[in-house]
């Protein structure tokens, strides 16, 4: 869940875990720690047909949430980091 101020055009102001509700480091609009973003709109085949859903997990709770996969998730390690 993000939070954003409304006399700073928009600054990102808090983030917290959407799972667990832990408050996620923010420095100057700056989210300063790893967390996952996840937004999907649902259409019409399903029955949220016109909704956006949107959330964020702090790492600890994602590891979590995929470690139940039953098929596991597909990692890439990336050489590269910009």
């Amino acid at each position: 869940m993000r939070k954003f101020s409304e006399r700073e055009s928009g600054r990102l102001t808090e983030v917290r875990c959407n799972c667990c509700g832990r408050a996620l480091s923010v420095k100057n609009g700056i989210l300063e720690e790893e967390c996952i973003r996840a937004e999907t709109p649902f259409g019409f085949f399903s029955r949220k047909d016109g909704q956006i859903h949107r959330f964020d997990l702090c790492e600890d709770c994602y590891d979590r949430l995929t470690k139940a996969f039953r098929i596991p998730i597909e990692i890439e390690e990336r050489t590269e980091v910009l």
